[in-house]
């Protein structure tokens, strides 16, 4: 029996807009609506609303320490791309900064805008990423 659907991850952050618009630019999805009247939230979604990934300002907000454990990460997401060296160009371009300490060769790892990290996994198969991106 299913209890619930659609699970949304809600990440912690500095501001909401900057980190909403990283990650929607770093999966192709869209910004839900626009803070007002100093909103702390924001969603991105797909095109098919399928999903949703959620930003939530945290005042004195500190970022995670990786490999470290002053700041543990808490959470991070893994995300699976079809080439390594494109995606990292491109997550880069997104303002990324790809860290010094670099676990595996079927993974790396990254920071986002507010010190989250997060990881580009190459495609097992062809099946898991389409070739189109």
């Amino acid at each position: 029996m299913t209890i619930a659907r659609y699970p949304s991850f809600v990440i912690d952050c500095p501001d909401p807009k900057v980190l909403a618009e990283f990650y929607a630019g770093l999966l192709g999805w869209e910004v839900v609506g626009e803070p007002a009247n100093g909103a702390d939230w924001l969603d991105i979604r797909p095109a098919d609303g399928s999903n949703c990934i959620s930003f939530q300002q945290v005042a004195d907000y500190r970022a995670p320490d990786w490999p470290g454990q002053e700041h543990p990460q808490q959470m991070h997401l893994d995300v699976i791309v079809p080439d390594l060296d494109e995606a990292e160009q491109a997550v880069l371009g997104l303002g990324a900064l790809k860290t010094e300490h670099q676990p595996g060769e079927s993974f790396r790892v990254f920071l986002d805008l507010a010190g989250h990290p997060f990881c580009l996994c190459r495609a097992q198969d062809s099946e898991r990423v389409p070739a189109s991106g």
